[in-house]
């Protein structure tokens, strides 16, 4: 891309709308500039902006998004088939082994989750369409970190905030890209209490016909339900079918 074709401006505004999450849904002028490295000023312009446009509203000090900013994400999920398509399969993997199961792409540093069936919540946080997950600890990340070429796996290792979630976070980059060769190699990530205490999950990557991984699906535990080592002979089965029913099905 020409430095020309960049437009800047455009740039800031969607960095802005990053600033704001689920622990950070009310922010002051102030706060989105440190989140975001902005000045004050452009920081004001953006958000005064997103105001007139219906995407945040503003209280005279806090800035909230509104459910106007839904149309930006609505349109990648109603632009891709991938959400329609693993809805029905993901609904009835969570029926037959009575876990949630879920489908994620990868965006950077992090996994979005496209799909999801949810039996029980597992995580402290809501999990949603739209939802996203530090990729290096997740096991949809691992998957999918798994199938990119060395180096940019590496890259995204590198350039990821590896804080350890518990004591059981493998945060070492040589350490994860071991993981990604024996999730290579075995074919599934098995995550055991790396993302939070208490919770397991296993995946496995979804291959489109011509055997380019496009997504990932998984499964998720409490750690009650399951031993680390009874969660592939429980689940992995179930997975393996969804696994190879889609392949056909997957741009």
């Amino acid at each position: 891309m020409r430095e020309t074709d960049f437009i800047g401006g455009f740039a800031k505004g969607l960095k802005v709308i990053e600033a704001f999450g689920e622990t950070k849904p009310r922010l002051t002028i102030t706060d989105v500039s440190k989140e975001t490295g902005l000045d004050r000023a452009t920081a004001r312009r953006c958000l005064l902006t997103l105001a007139e446009l219906g995407y945040a509203a503003y209280d005279g000090k806090f800035f909230e998004l509104t459910p106007r900013i839904l149309r930006l994400g609505h349109a990648y999920l109603s632009a891709t088939p991938l959400p329609l398509v693993v809805q029905p399969y993901l609904d009835q993997l969570s029926e037959t082994v009575g876990q949630s199961a879920s489908v994620s792409v990868l965006d950077g540093t992090e996994i979005v989750y496209v799909a999801r069936a949810a039996q029980k919540r597992v995580m402290s946080i809501s999990l949603m369409p739209g939802s996203r997950l530090p990729a290096y600890c997740a096991s949809m990340g691992r998957v999918l970190l798994a199938a990119l070429p060395e180096a940019e796996a590496r890259a995204i290792v590198e350039a990821s905030d590896r804080k350890a979630n518990t004591p059981f976070t493998k945060t070492d980059p040589e350490a994860l890209m071991a993981e990604f060769c024996e999730v290579r190699r075995q074919g599934y990530a098995l995550i055991d209490q790396e993302l939070e205490i208490g919770l397991r999950s296993i995946a496995v990557p979804l291959e489109n016909a011509r055997g380019r991984v496009v997504a990932a699906l998984n499964i998720g535990a409490p750690a009650a339900h399951a031993a680390a080592e009874e969660m592939v002979a429980r689940y992995l089965p179930e997975m393996r079918a969804v696994q190879a029913a889609l392949r056909s099905l997957l741009a």
